[in-house]
């Protein structure tokens, strides 16, 4: 039976802003419920075969097979899916979206050899971002990342999480965070603002890194709590970065400001970040390339979600991936994201979950699970999006292929065909609608 809200009175069909039909595939992920999934869960994508959906007031009110809604409701636009994939839109989980100026030499010095911290020591890397973020105005940071958001949406990401980080003094940490507030209101692409002044030492504080760690817990992040502009706090916890104690400081004083926590964890070395994690009970550990077998366990005991980031093991040409299969096993609820930033220049969740699939062993629907619902939940927004149910939000991407299993089996090309932000068609045949 098709699943809707109470009929309204009379014999005639019901009125709707958009019916959705003759889906080859509809991927609901319905009854996706409180929690994220884990283990075998991650494999129910909720497949309707000649599914439809109707839309009303930029939520979802009917799902079903076309033949039961065809009966029920009728709209002015109606979308015809035939032969095609509809599905959630896809959540990037973890994004360094606003910056200015770009990496391309630090890429040709990787070829050569040289690693992510040599270049970082040498003042590189993130502390050039740093240097270029500061001169450019938050109008100038709007227009770079709403170019970027722009080819998110084509590629089908209706939700990012975004990070600041490349300020690194309290002005311009607040800058980034402003700029991440004017594109929620203005872009159709959601945005979840996290803040992240603990994403390196400034130059300035080369030599002062308790002083820093004392900007950032004293200053940076009451004044970022009392302006709203943050949701979530992040910490880079790695070697010659944040220390964990470092970090345990910086994450527990956001608590208190309430600020959620979220971790750098294990990127570049085993250092405990995933313990530190769980400890601090973040939302989620992000990276986790070194993980311990003692931190994955933590994650899954405390329901910590793990970001997964394959197209950073990519970009940094390191040869090593998280280990996905281990925490899938051991019960960690695990997403994906891009980390999109100027040394992983991708805006396409399709490429990541491409690289889920071939570089962490992932099937393509528990892929799809971690890119949609379990991403949900690593921002907190798993009662909105991530899944196609009655009552959410009505966030929808329309695949040109046949059945989900395309994505990840076809790469490198654009499968998004149309998407459908809080009900109102926003990118149709490839193309934004403006």
């Amino acid at each position: 039976m098709a699943e809707t809200e109470k009929p309204s009175r009379g014999t005639g069909k019901e009125n709707v802003d958009m019916l959705i039909v003759g889906a080859n595939e509809l991927i609901t992920l319905g009854n996706a419920g409180y929690a994220p999934r884990t283990g075998g869960k991650m494999q129910n994508l909720g497949i309707i075969p000649n599914g439809a959906l109707a839309i009303k007031n930029g939520k979802i009110v009917a799902i079903g097979t076309t033949p039961q809604l065809a009966g029920k409701f009728k709209s002015e636009q109606v979308v015809d899916a035939k032969g095609k994939t509809v599905m959630p839109g896809f959540v990037d989980a973890h994004t360094h979206l606003v910056f200015a100026g770009a990496r391309e030499v630090e890429f040709e010095m990787r070829l050569k050899g040289a690693s992510y911290m040599e270049i970082l020591k040498k003042g590189g890397g993130i502390l050039q971002t740093v240097r270029e973020t500061r001169k450019a105005t938050v109008e100038e940071l709007v227009e770079t990342a709403r170019k970027t958001l722009d080819v998110m949406l084509v590629h089908g990401t209706t939700t990012v999480e975004a990070k600041s980080g490349y300020g690194l003094s309290t002005e311009h940490e607040i800058k980034i965070l402003e700029a991440v507030k004017t594109l929620d209101e203005k872009h159709p692409v959601s945005l979840v603002p996290t803040f992240m002044g603990a994403h390196a030492f400034p130059q300035e504080y080369a030599d002062n890194p308790d002083g820093y760690v004392e900007l950032v817990t004293e200053e940076m992040i009451p004044k970022v709590a009392e302006q709203g502009l943050a949701e979530f706090c992040d910490v880079f916890c790695e070697k010659d970065v944040f220390t964990v104690s470092q970090s345990r400081r910086i994450l527990e004083r956001a608590k208190s400001y309430g600020l959620k926590p979220k971790v750098h964890a294990d990127e570049m070395t085993c250092l405990g970040g995933a313990e530190l994690a769980a400890e601090v009970e973040a939302v989620s550990a992000e990276h986790l390339i070194y993980a311990s077998d003692r931190g994955i366990e933590a994650l899954a005991q405390k329901g910590v979600v793990a970001v997964l980031l394959p197209a950073a093991s990519f970009a940094l040409m390191i040869n090593r991936y998280a280990d996905a299969r281990k925490m899938i096993a051991k019960g960690v609820p695990v997403a994906l994201g891009t980390d999109f930033n100027p040394s992983c220049w991708t805006e396409n969740m399709q490429l990541v979950v491409a690289f889920a699939c071939r570089n962490m062993r992932l099937s393509p629907a528990e892929a799809i699970t971690a890119a949609t619902i379990n991403a949900a939940h690593a921002v907190n927004r798993a009662s909105e999006i991530g899944s196609l149910e009655i009552g959410k939000k009505a966030d929808i991407i329309i695949l040109d292929a046949p059945s989900y299993r395309f994505l990840g089996y076809r790469f490198g090309t654009n499968l998004v065909d149309s998407v459908i932000k809080n009900g109102e068609l926003v990118v149709e045949n490839g193309r934004i609608l403006r």
